[in-house]
């Protein structure tokens, strides 16, 4: 197993779909889109549908039942007028998402889903189930894994490249080997707040972009909780996330 590191979507190659392309694809967005994925699957939701146009979620969470449906969206760090929830991971408890479909877009992450969503496999990681993740794919053993960070409109993000470095350390450990320098570097990262991921995230541009937004505490803890979930966020068809679990 190769593994591969791109900081966003647009910094992912053109080869994506073809032969020269991973056999698996793993999104990253700490704050907080996969974190939040990972919980609300976790917590019960049917599955989640993501989106990068607002229109199309719409259109889309229309022909849902109302009942069976949460529209979860976030620009900036806040929640969109009109939906249901934000992007908080500390939101999707079992008693609001349970059983219910999450039509879902962000600023970032769902970008970043968008861009890889041809791919045979596509999962998400964060830090509460980087472990589950892993476990996955040592079992499955594909030859490329491509990890795509969301980063902050189209730039490098510090939390994600920690995220990566995290997923990256178990893989390694059971014998896969780097494919890039971005791999080396989110590595390095990791060695270095791996005994306090909270901190690395309050640091990174879009953790004090929420520090000044408000009170984030709980999101914050609930993002660098490291290795507290089995669920592994799978791509069902294209844009539909659904619960495996690690």
């Amino acid at each position: 197993m190769k593994v591969s590191y791109f900081h966003v979507a647009g910094e992912v190659p053109d080869t994506i779909n073809g032969p020269e392309g991973p056999d698996a694809a793993v999104v990253i967005d700490v704050l907080r889109a996969t974190t939040t994925i990972a919980w609300a699957l976790h917590n019960g939701a049917e599955a989640i549908q993501t989106f990068a146009d607002l229109d199309e979620l719409r259109s889309e969470a229309n022909a849902w039942p109302e009942q069976k449906r949460l529209l979860v969206g976030e620009r900036g760090g806040a929640k969109l007028d009109g939906f249901d929830l934000g992007n908080s991971p500390v939101s999707v408890v079992p008693e609001t998402v349970k059983g219910k479909r999450l039509f879902m877009s962000t600023t970032n992450g769902t970008r970043s889903l968008h861009r890889v969503r041809e791919v045979a496999c596509v999962l998400t990681v964060a830090l509460p189930n980087r472990e589950a993740v892993a476990k996955r794919l040592i079992q499955d053993q594909p030859e490329q894994v491509w990890m795509v960070g969301s980063g902050w409109e189209g730039t490098y993000s510090l939390e994600d490249s920690l995220a990566a470095g995290a997923l990256a350390e178990s893989l390694l450990a059971a014998g896969a080997s780097v494919a890039n320098d971005e791999m080396q570097a989110a590595l390095a990262l990791w060695a270095q707040w791996k005994d306090n991921p909270e901190a690395c995230l309050r640091i990174a541009s879009h953790g004090q972009r929420l520090i000044r937004l408000g009170d984030h505490d709980a999101d914050f803890q609930r993002c660098a909780g490291l290795d507290q979930l089995s669920v592994v966020p799978t791509q069902a068809e294209p844009g539909v996330l659904r619960a495996v679990s690690g």
